[in-house]
């Protein structure tokens, strides 16, 4: 039984019950396993607040804060679940509890609604499983930066509406995909410093009557801050999520493209690089082929990812201030999606780390028409007006007379002379050493201390 359920025996009111709990709880028991080491964090922090208080004893709190500690040693084992008849986690965790300290466990719910507690668990699942995705960007830009260096002799043609247009590098293009990251990774920064505000202590919305302390669960949290208006603090639910995916989804858009540029320059018609052949498939009746699956799948599932945070959009629609029963939804929406996103973080890193450049592509004649603002340039340096060794070097194109010079002088900042990657490197420390992690970290290892 629901801890809100009424009684009723009634045999036709029992299967209409059943039909609706079906229709209503969907997988919400599955996403709430997500939410399990959260939820006794919460719980932590909240006890050691109703101790100061006075709505518990002293050794009420200790004997909660051991039970609590006991639950989340099982969950990291891997050994916790919510059993058959249980509503959801939290229902889960204060039976637990009840069961071990009797009247003492009942007391945790004290001066909280199961509104704020969802809210809770969810904005430290959400900043957890940011922060997870912020190293893991980390870990994918330091691998883009390595090959920058590695390869910034190495020319690659450069397109605009994919015609030959200007020489370019592999340097540019492992560190073009590298800067995209240090934007993606503020984008991140924003959403990680909006889930890490405390909604505890706001109930259903309204407050409470009990002189509930929401600075120390702040602290105790490591929270940056709260959400300080009660009935704001419950309309935070939908708009934390949508910015999560928000800041997934554009982290998802630069993988996307990145692999989208892989499947070309892979392809034989482009033979730029190539791929090991355990990022590859064959065919089965054509056996010369080595086909970039790994890549193309990078791609969908990327693709699929920037959908969402219009998915959130929708289900919030219209939607007026207070809980309802809709936001139910954005779990299933959001807690898949760091899954989702940190496997094609790992991959991506995996596959940089394997694809073989190749070398002097821009030996080749068909290359040729590449250097030609290479020339304009020469002459303007000689004193021609520009407009002027446009048409110089357009005229020599058009009757054959054009020659290619493959000399570069390339000198400005981000060029192909001076890429920048110490500039970029700075710049995404910076950005990765603004979220605040380190606070965080240290206050959820006192709470379990």
């Amino acid at each position: 039984m629901k801890l809100w359920q009424k009684d009723n025996t009634d045999p036709q009111s029992t299967a209409a019950a059943a039909k609706i709990e079906r229709f209503t709880v969907g997988r919400d028991r599955e996403m709430d396993l997500y939410l399990a080491p959260f939820d006794v964090l919460g719980n932590l922090a909240h006890a050691t607040m109703l101790e100061t208080i006075g709505l518990i004893s002293n050794d009420e709190l200790e004997m909660m804060n051991d039970e609590l500690k006991n639950i989340y040693q099982q969950i990291q084992r891997g050994e916790f679940m919510i059993e058959e008849g249980v509503e959801d986690v939290h229902s889960q965790v204060e039976l637990m509890l009840t069961r071990k300290l009797g009247d003492v466990g009942k007391k945790i719910h004290s001066g909280r609604s199961r509104n704020d507690q969802v809210l809770v668990d969810l904005k430290l699942f959400t900043r957890d499983r940011l922060w997870q995705v912020a190293e893991a960007v980390r870990r994918v830009f330091d691998r883009l930066i390595a090959r920058s260096e590695q390869h910034k002799t190495d020319l690659l043609p450069g397109y605009t509406h994919l015609q030959i247009a200007m020489p370019s590098s592999f340097g540019l293009w492992f560190g073009a995909y590298a800067e995209a990251l240090a934007d993606d990774m503020l984008t991140l920064q924003t959403a990680y410093r909006l889930a890490n505000r405390n909604p505890l202590g706001s109930g259903a919305g309204y407050g409470s009557s009990f002189p509930l302390n929401r600075t120390l669960t702040t602290e105790l949290l490591g929270f940056e801050g709260m959400n300080v208006n009660v009935v704001y603090a419950q309309m935070s639910r939908g708009k934390t999520e949508q910015t999560a995916l928000t800041a997934l989804a554009t982290i998802a858009a630069t993988l996307s493209r990145m692999a989208m540029d892989i499947c070309l320059y892979n392809s034989q018609n482009f033979g730029f690089l190539t791929l090991p052949d355990a990022l590859t498939t064959g065919s089965s009746i054509m056996p010369h082929k080595k086909n970039p699956d790994v890549a193309e799948l990078l791609r969908a599932k990327t693709n699929r990812l920037k959908a969402l945070p219009m998915e959130v959009t929708l289900v919030m629609s219209n939607l007026p201030s207070g809980y309802h029963r809709d936001m139910q939804l954005l779990k299933e929406i959001l807690m898949p999606a760091f899954d989702e996103l940190l496997d094609c973080l790992e991959i991506t890193d995996f596959m940089l780390e394997n694809i073989q450049v190749k070398a002097h592509l821009l030996d080749d004649p068909k290359y040729d028409l590449l250097f030609s603002v290479e020339r304009v340039n020469a002459l303007v340096l000689e004193g021609v007006p520009f407009r002027e060794a446009y048409r110089i070097i357009k005229t020599e194109v058009e009757d054959g007379t054009y020659v290619a010079p493959r000399d570069l002088h390339h000198t400005h900042e981000g060029s192909l002379g001076n890429l920048g990657n110490e500039q970029i490197a700075a710049y995404m420390n910076t950005v990765f050493q603004g979220f605040g992690a380190e606070n965080v970290q240290q206050a959820v290892s006192r709470l379990l201390a």
